[in-house]
């Protein structure tokens, strides 16, 4: 087995990789109406770039998120939001599909899938019951 160097994001191909992600991703999100809901904009770009940017920026590359938005702090963006378990599965389906789509050394692949399994369970703040049927949009982060 060989010893990995640099950054996940050095190793991946950098910015061209993690941006094919993020768009892949957000196509399956503007085809899932339930998913789509939580958005509140009209356009999904501007979420788009805020993601490609935490992603980037969480794997190895440019600080771009934090210099314009300071500190992620994902969970409190998240916190005044209903993040179900349901809405969690739709939005790692999209993920997953979108992992699917770039092609990644096995081990990358395997911890890109791991952390974006762990962020979105951590996420997770209300049961689908407490949730009830009112649309909870999702900051923008």
């Amino acid at each position: 087995m060989s010893e990995q160097t640099g950054t996940l994001y050095e190793r991946v191909g950098g910015r061209e990789t993690f941006a094919k992600l993020i768009r892949v991703f957000y196509e399956g999100v503007a085809e899932d109406p339930p998913l789509r809901a939580l958005y509140p904009e009209e356009n999904l770009a501007p979420a788009e770039e805020r993601l490609l940017l935490f992603m980037e920026q969480y794997w190895g590359g440019p600080k771009t998120y934090s210099e314009t938005r300071g500190h992620p702090r994902l969970r409190m963006r998240h916190a005044p939001f209903a993040v179900t378990p349901t809405q969690r599965d739709r939005w790692l389906h999209h993920m997953h599909a979108a992992i699917d789509a770039v092609d990644l050394d096995p081990s990358d692949e395997a911890e890109l899938r791991d952390y974006v399994t762990r962020a979105a369970q951590f996420m997770v703040n209300a049961d689908e019951e407490s949730a009830g049927s009112t649309p909870m949009h999702l900051p923008l982060a």
